[in-house]
């Protein structure tokens, strides 16, 4: 659990949470500073939406591979998606169709941050992420621990929704436009494409990894 350290508010998102009936003495972890809404702009990353209201925390705990799936059934591996609204949205997926770990890329990807937690909704806090040096050792660790490693590729040699997975499943997603390397393609245990029945063959990754996830969790 994140510890929370900062607290900002505006005048208005004040006054928001009260007419919620949320009283700022006695129902938040600890006491809110009223600022402007630029003076909070001013202490965030470029391209963070604050609407009213910052909330600085502890880091994120640092885990392992297998720290992070533990417990877990469905697992998500990002092969170097840099872009934090995917990234977000992804997480947001896994949250929702119950993948309880994400493993990522410690370089070329995007940071943990606010505009990655704004696209996540919630799901930044609800699956443990592992970032790793080297994703194909993580993909073998993965194997290790029981699970089937599904890449997904729209060249796929499988249809997902034909294809039988077993009780633990790791769903791997390319990044954006440069898709899968050579080297996470070759160690995953099958290459799987969604079905696509329209003119267009291929969906953003985001897209992609809300789609592969509910078809896993439907047969779960």
């Amino acid at each position: 659990m994140r510890r929370a350290q900062r607290l900002l508010l505006t005048r208005n998102a004040e006054a928001e949470l009260a007419s919620q009936g949320l009283s700022l003495g006695k129902d938040l972890p600890i006491q809110a500073e009223i600022l402007g809404g630029d003076e909070i702009a001013a202490l965030l990353p470029p391209g963070a939406v604050h609407q009213g209201i910052a909330l600085k925390v502890t880091p994120l705990p640092e885990l392992t591979v297998d720290e992070a799936c533990d417990g877990a059934s469905r697992v998500v591996v990002l092969d170097q998606v840099t872009d934090p609204h995917n990234f977000g949205a992804i997480l947001r997926s896994a949250a929702v169709f119950g993948a309880g770990a994400l493993i990522t890329t410690d370089r070329n990807s995007p940071p943990l941050g606010g505009v990655l937690a704004k696209a996540a909704s919630g799901g930044l806090e609800k699956v443990r992420i592992a970032k790793v040096t080297n994703l194909v050792r993580a993909i073998d660790e993965l194997k290790d621990l029981g699970f089937e490693v599904i890449g997904l590729d729209g060249e796929g040699e499988v249809s997902l929704p034909e294809f039988k997975t077993g009780p633990k499943t790791a769903l791997v997603l390319g990044a954006e436009g440069a898709g899968l390397r050579r080297l996470t393609r070759e160690h995953c245990d099958v290459l799987a494409r969604l079905p696509a029945s329209g003119e267009m063959r291929s969906l953003n990754v985001s897209n992609a990894a809300a789609v592969a996830l509910y078809e896993l969790a439907r047969r779960a």
